[in-house]
């Protein structure tokens, strides 16, 4: 599978990896502020997000599809810039292949590895709680509320209420799919499919493989971590872990920010992450 895409831009390439909250449509603020500064930037959704569809015929690895796709595109090395989920994939990147990597941005990023703590788990347990009980309006709220910090816009957070909700749609008709097509392996009848109970249902999943072993200290490329003030006490232990563990890492706490800084307040988030990547991966001018 090629993920779903766009490419723009001449010059050193950047890779724009999104939230799970979100899809590449998240790096709308920032896409022609990278270009103009003489960047080939390249985004793209994972699987389930966006414009990619959520097959999983065989287990996967998020890190491996983006690895595939600068592949494709003829890209040997890039910068990477990563929000969330998208950092987490960023840093196992950057971990296993690190001279791929020329520079690398985490935005309150996930570590691979981390156990949850009381916040995170009980965020988790409500929003399959409102999954199993088809209440997609509930999960998709609960998402906003949490995710998005007090700088977040009315619009902003419509912006994500409908990447959200289209994540959830896509991703719930795949595991609908994959139920389906296991009642047919299995040779049951529709009438004895449709006697499955709501939680065997609920909990049925694309395979993916299990998380890898991510060492942060093999990263050799300039890292810049960022955390908000107002995140999820998880995400910021995970910032302050990244950094600490990155041997080249400068971490920025952001008082104003939530979850979703790129989205929060982009024009500064767009001005912090242009002056690190001019600083690591500078644009050569014509004379």
């Amino acid at each position: 599978m090629t993920l779903s895409h766009d490419v723009a831009g001449h010059g050193p390439v950047v890779v724009l990896l999104h939230s799970s909250v979100c899809d590449r449509r998240m790096w709308d603020d920032q896409w022609k502020a990278l270009t103009d500064a003489g960047h080939r930037v390249v985004r793209c959704d994972f699987r389930g997000f966006g414009d990619t569809p959520a097959e999983a015929v065989h287990p996967y690895r998020d890190a491996d599809d983006v690895l595939a796709l600068l592949d494709t595109l003829g890209v040997g090395r890039a910068a990477l810039v990563g929000a969330s989920f998208g950092g987490r994939v960023a840093v196992e990147i950057a971990a296993r292949d690190p001279e791929r990597v020329t520079a690398l941005a985490l935005l309150c990023a996930a570590l691979p590895g981390h156990e949850p703590g009381p916040a995170l788990r009980d965020f988790d347990s409500r929003e399959d709680e409102l999954i199993e009980a088809d209440d997609l309006l509930g999960a998709v709220e609960l998402n906003v509320t949490t995710w998005l910090g007090p700088e977040a816009t009315e619009a902003v957070r419509e912006r994500v209420r409908a990447m959200q909700r289209h994540a959830f749609e896509v991703q719930l008709a795949a595991d609908e799919a994959a139920e389906a097509a296991a009642d047919v392996a299995a040779g049951k009848s529709a009438q004895e499919a449709a006697e499955e109970t709501a939680d065997e249902a609920a909990g049925l999943e694309p395979p993916e493989s299990e998380e890898p072993s991510v060492d942060p200290a093999a990263i050799t490329a300039p890292t810049l971590v960022v955390s908000g003030a107002h995140d999820m006490a998880d995400f910021r232990a995970m910032s302050t872990r990244l950094a600490r563990l990155i041997p080249d890492a400068r971490h920025i706490e952001l008082p104003w920010a939530g979850h979703l800084p790129s989205l929060e307040r982009p024009a500064e988030a767009t001005a912090l992450l242009t002056a690190f990547l001019g600083e690591h991966t500078p644009v050569e001018r014509a004379a």
